[in-house]
């Protein structure tokens, strides 16, 4: 079994007030069916994500991303001495190997995954599978500097004008140690939160799902009692919409362009 790089999305779930109705939801807009015998979804036979019902109602309902490590106990020592916390200590899950949450400087929360028997993704890039991660700040020179420290990433300045974005754009993409840093090697990026958003929104992980068609997903999600957050828009790296699923969960999805490799 390949071992993953450290700091490297292998994982997301969420957990849900209502499993069935969840499973109805995501299983009709990204063509997920569900081992029943496990909390996973899967895509064409291939693990793509955990649904799991919610154990706790005072948690909020949303999705989780993971990230590799090779030892989540001394992985959770690097993020405290950097400045982060540990939102739950490491706990061992089986074949699942070793879980634990943790809260960069910002707020945002995120997994660990410690590889066991079973590996994460068995696939991702492609349509109904997980492509893209972000991390939402009120403080990216903190952020940035925690993400640099405990994972080692390549970081590199958004260009705004490449971007189709104004000056003031601040968005840093994230390649694993050791790559060149570029869109070949990026699995995700931190964005800052601005005052374009609600003056409430608190630090978070956002998680991307391949699509086909974004404005499709969305009519999709309306139907089946979620909502669009943010309506379809276009970028250099394909159309992007913000969901919440018909529980509240929040993710975006991603349609490449017609053109794209």
């Amino acid at each position: 079994m390949a071992v993953r790089i450290e700091g490297t999305p292998c994982w997301v779930d969420a957990q849900l007030p209502d499993l069935e109705a969840g499973k109805r939801f995501y299983g009709e807009l990204f063509g997920w069916t569900f081992d029943p015998e496990r909390d996973e979804a899967l895509l064409d036979g291939r693990r793509v994500a955990g649904l799991l019902p919610k154990s706790d109602g005072r948690m909020p309902t949303t999705w989780t991303l993971y990230l590799a490590t090779g030892n989540a106990g001394t992985l959770a020592t690097r993020i405290r001495a950097a400045g982060g916390q540990m939102v739950m200590e490491p706990y061992p899950v089986g074949p699942f190997g070793v879980l634990a949450l943790a809260a960069d400087p910002g707020g945002a929360v995120f997994g660990l995954r410690q590889q066991g028997d079973e590996d994460g993704f068995e696939t991702t890039n492609e349509p109904g599978a997980f492509c893209w991660m972000e991390v939402y700040t009120r403080r990216p020179e903190a952020v940035d500097t925690f993400y640099a420290t405990v994972f080692g990433y390549l970081g590199r300045q958004a260009d705004p004008e490449e971007e189709g974005r104004d000056a003031g754009f601040d968005y840093r993409v994230w390649s694993p140690p050791g790559s060149r840093p570029g869109d070949d090697s990026s699995f995700g990026g931190r964005a800052v939160i601005t005052d374009d958003f609600p003056a409430a929104m608190p630090g978070h992980v956002l998680v991307y799902f391949a699509v086909e068609d974004c404005d499709e997903a969305c009519a999709i999600t309306t139907r089946l009692g979620g909502r669009v957050a943010t309506p379809p828009f276009d970028t250099p790296h394909g159309r992007i919409a913000v969901l919440h699923d018909n529980q509240g969960a929040r993710f975006a999805v991603l349609a490449e362009p017609a053109d794209a490799s």
